[in-house]
């Protein structure tokens, strides 16, 4: 069975915003929120998933997440707004 992979954005706390990928969004944000996920993430909690796109493998997720992570966080936001 392959996995989906998911891109996903994050509203910290602090209100910047984190990008990354996973196979388990709910499993995700739950390392992110008891400190085990991303440095970046650690004391920036609550979060709020303001995004997520799916793609069909670890590739495509991986090329996504960069594309994203180069924009801008008004484009983030924009992105964000047209998704939810």
């Amino acid at each position: 069975m392959t996995k989906n992979w998911i891109v996903y954005i994050l509203q910290c706390a602090d209100n910047t915003l984190y990008t990354g990928i996973t196979t388990d969004l709910d499993h995700r944000v739950s390392a992110h929120s008891d400190g085990t996920g991303a440095k970046y993430t650690r004391g920036r909690g609550p979060f709020k998933v303001i995004y997520t796109e799916n793609c069909t493998d670890k590739s495509n997720a991986s090329k996504r997440e960069r594309q994203i992570k180069l924009l801008d966080r008004a484009a983030k936001l924009q992105l964000a707004s047209h998704k939810e």
